[in-house]
Parts: C-alpha cells; sequence; structure tokens
C-alpha cells in the first residue's frame, strides 16, 4: 500500500505503532492527534522524550529507571531495608507503589525465564539478587512475580537460588480479588483461594 503521507510522518507513524497497545490504525490517529495539536502535544511530548532519553537511567542497585543513580527508592532512608519485593519488570514496580502498601526496597528481574523464548538465568538480573540477599540486614525476600508458568518457573528458581541465603522467601498470596464475585473468576483462581484460604 502506497505511504498516504510525506517520509516524515509515516516514521512517527511507524515509530508509535512499535509502542505497546498501539497497532497501525491506533498509532495513526495518535500521530494525527500530535500533529493537529503540535504546541500543546506535540512539541511538548518531544521535550518531554529527549530529557527522558538523556537523563534517566537504570538504578545499579535494584533495576528501577530514575534520574538519580541510586534511584530515590533505594536512597530512601525511612523505607524497610530488611524487605526486597522482587519484581518482572518497572511497571510492576509502578503498580505495587500505586497500592502504596509497601514500604520496603525492590529488585527488577528485567524479564522471567521462559524456556520457549529462550531467556535463561544470565538473561535476568538473578545474580545481584542474589548478592543483595546476602546482606545481614535483609530478612525476607518477597516474589511479586505473574500468576504465569513463566512467572512460576521464575520464582521457583528464585527459591532455589537463595535457599543458601539466610533470608524467609514468599510469595503474593493469590485469590479472590477485592469486590470479586466468584462467579465471574476462573477456576484456577478459586482453587488458589481456597488453598490460600485463612481465618476469618
Amino acid at each position: 500500500m502506497a505511504a498516504s503521507a510525506g517520509p516524515e510522518i509515516e516514521r512517527l507513524i511507524s515509530l508509535l505503532a512499535k509502542l505497546p497497545g498501539l497497532g497501525q490504525r491506533s498509532a495513526r490517529r495518535a500521530a494525527l492527534a500530535l500533529l493537529k495539536r503540535r504546541d500543546q502535544l506535540l512539541t511538548p511530548l518531544s521535550e518531554a522524550l529527549a530529557q527522558a532519553a538523556e537523563r534517566v537511567k537504570t538504578c545499579t542497585t535494584c533495576g528501577s529507571l530514575d534520574t538519580t543513580d541510586p534511584c530515590a527508592i533505594c536512597a530512601d532512608a525511612t523505607r524497610d531495608a530488611s524487605l526486597i519485593c522482587v519484581v518482572e519488570e518497572v511497571g510492576a514496580l509502578w503498580a505495587m507503589e500505586r497500592a502504596g502498601a509497601f514500604r520496603g526496597r525492590y529488585h527488577v528481574l528485567g524479564g522471567l525465564l521462559s524456556a520457549l523464548d529462550g531467556v535463561g538465568p544470565e538473561a535476568l538480573r538473578i545474580g545481584g539478587l542474589v548478592s543483595r540477599a546476602g546482606d545481614e540486614s535483609v530478612r525476607e525476600v518477597i516474589l511479586a512475580l505473574p500468576a504465569t508458568v513463566d512467572g512460576q518457573t521464575t520464582a521457583h528458581y528464585l527459591a532455589d537460588r537463595l535457599a543458601g541465603a539466610n533470608v524467609s522467601v514468599t510469595m503474593l498470596a493469590r485469590g479472590v480479588p477485592v469486590g470479586g464475585e466468584l462467579d465471574w473468576l476462573d477456576d484456577g483462581t478459586i482453587a488458589q483461594a481456597l488453598r490460600a484460604r485463612r481465618p476469618a
């Protein structure tokens, strides 16, 4: 199909289409919205992207993204350094922070073990986690990984790797979500909720 716009616009659309959740059509609509509102959207967005590319870095301690290294969470003396919450990616860390229920530190793996995708332990930040867990101030490592085959495989592997450290290794509870109705839940969630039941 012939290009319907100049090469600059087609390049913008092509790059937008690479973002998660955007296909070609959504990327075209986004590009059109940006171009129609250059002063309000396109120019500020391009400036924000340039600043992010220049200033944002990966924290060498936990693997999060921030403009400082160590990141603000690792540098925060009010957080509980004895708790490390292991997450797959930075997005999961942000979700945990949004909930506001965890005041410890994090460790971002950078993915999950996956035989199908050829992702082995050497591709993830596992060595850094084992090293951090060996610190005598750490008492618990919480595995906050997805309830998928790859997530569970990674959790079991990490539990084995951390067995030599003097830490408690726990996993997030799984089950009925707050406000959830049983008739809308899948069988696996109901079964897990039954196994993880607690006194009322």
